[in-house]
């Protein structure tokens, strides 16, 4: 199921290179700025390719705290809401007045591991190997786009740190400001040919975020429903 590679694609925004290439500060300047945030905010668009044709797009606002907690809110196409409040994830569609719950350190789901950007970075727990791609076309001009041979997880550790595996994952695109050292996006494609891209824009540093934004209470009429939370199918047929 491709939401285990995303979830490798998600671990990148969460570590440090095991071998920190001294041609890379843009990666060292990310490293440390995000490192040094308590709390952080961005806008984000996701897409779903399938052979370069996009076939979803969503977009929203996702928060982040330390310790490891977070919230995407979903704006489009439909509103919805993933949030993970250190020990349960949870996605929640008001439309449908159900909600998934799910131990977060048993999810599958790719977002999970995004929690970790509100926790200690550690490139070296996922990136078997970085190289600089100048081949690949940026987003965004003037940024710097990387490749990241990913490694499997193979466990999960206190405070949601993944342990890794045996390096059998394919490689990730990471695109980041060597300006500001902001993360501005990133790509993994599975060998069917499919891939999921994030872009993120707007970061905000130690905004300020209340306890409850990272706090979940079904509203009542909801059904809830323990398990894993949607995978790509439901993402890519709606």
């Amino acid at each position: 199921m491709f939401g285990r590679n995303a979830l490798l694609l998600a671990l990148c925004l969460t570590v440090a290179f095991s071998s920190p290439s001294p041609t890379a500060p843009a990666i060292v300047k990310a490293e440390a700025r995000y490192r040094a945030a308590s709390t952080l905010q961005a806008t984000f668009l996701e897409r779903y390719l399938e052979n370069g044709r996009v076939v979803r797009a969503e977009a929203g606002v996702a928060y982040f705290r330390k310790p490891g907690r977070m919230r995407w809110d979903y704006q489009s196409p439909e509103k919805s809401q993933f949030v993970v409040d250190g020990k349960t994830a949870w996605f929640y569609v008001p439309s449908d007045k159900t909600v998934a719950r799910v131990p977060a350190k048993k999810s599958e789901d790719w977002r999970t591991p995004l929690a970790l950007l509100a926790g200690e970075l550690k490139f070296s727990r996922v990136c078997s190997k970085m190289a600089n791609a100048p081949s690949e076309r940026p987003v965004n001009a003037g940024d710097e786009v990387f490749t990241c041979i990913l490694r499997e997880p193979s466990s999960t550790t206190t405070q949601g740190q993944s342990a890794v595996g045996s390096g059998k994952a394919p490689p990730a695109l990471i695109e980041i400001s060597p300006q500001s050292g902001e993360l501005a996006g990133i790509v993994v494609t599975d060998p069917g040919g499919t891939s999921i891209e994030f872009q993120f824009r707007n970061w905000q540093f130690n905004p300020a975020l209340p306890e409850a934004l990272f706090r979940f209470a079904p509203p009542p009429g909801t059904a809830i429903v323990n398990g894993e939370l949607p995978g790509r199918e439901n993402a890519v047929n709606p």
